[in-house]
């Protein structure tokens, strides 16, 4: 276990680690980057990252965080792309006791059965809507970039269709099989993913609704609880 404070606006390029890794913000936000999609990691939550997989990390605000490295043997069964989870007050105090052990603690002792029990957490976790899967096809894949780069456009499916150079009916499509999420909803999913970086550095409340395409805080607010499946994560706007 390492835990970490970062300033706000920190970057961290594109890196791997051997291991797997997890990410897990005890206050601030991070958001993560990596060829397959986009992590936004509020407080309370973490981010399993696969070993080996590159990926870059920014904090929006100030951030404070642990990150817990497992042997790739441990966590063959786990998911081979990244996922945000909440996580459990077990979770929590056994990251929390992990950290107080040796870094090289024994195997059959109290580091090693808290190491067992993280794994068994992580494991049991159900994954958030807190993540922004990107296709692999160029020409979706250029309209996520430009949606993410400027959330607050009102161009239609129809508008972005012809950017792309593809039918209204190919951009549907694609999006369903791509990302698992119809283009509103991934969109849906952008803007509120942004809106919770905002709200972390502190922008206003009008300011960041505004910035994401939203003329009132309350349709924000709506739209947030809608994404997170009404349980918002405490950084929410």
């Amino acid at each position: 276990m390492m835990p970490k404070t970062y300033a706000a606006g920190m970057h961290l390029a594109r890196h791997f680690h051997p291991r797997a890794q997890l990410l897990y913000a005890t206050a601030g936000l991070m958001m993560a980057f990596a060829e397959d999609g986009t992590w936004v990691v509020p407080e309370g939550h973490a981010l399993w990252i696969p070993p080996r997989l590159p990926h870059a990390v920014a904090t929006h605000g100030a951030v404070s965080m642990c990150s817990a490295y497992l042997d790739p043997a441990a966590v063959r069964s786990f998911p081979a792309s990244c996922r945000v989870i909440a996580v459990s007050r077990l979770l929590a105090s056994a990251l929390t006791a992990l950290a107080e052990e040796p870094v090289l603690y024994a195997e059959d002792g109290r580091g090693g059965h808290l190491a067992a029990l993280v794994l068994d957490e992580i494991g049991r976790a159900p994954a958030t809507p807190l993540a922004l899967p990107l296709p692999r096809d160029a020409r979706l894949r250029r309209v996520c970039l430009e949606l993410i780069e400027n959330p607050a456009s009102e161009d239609d499916l129809d508008a972005w269709a012809d950017r792309a150079g593809a039918s209204r009916r190919t951009l549907t499509r694609g999006f369903r099989a791509e990302t698992g999420l119809s283009f509103g909803d991934w969109r849906a999913r952008a803007r509120v993913i942004r809106a919770l970086a905002l709200a972390a550095e502190g922008r206003p409340p009008r300011v960041v609704a505004a910035a994401v395409g939203y003329r009132s805080v309350q349709t924000l607010r709506l739209t947030v609880a809608r994404v997170l499946d009404a349980h918002p994560p405490r950084s929410a706007t």
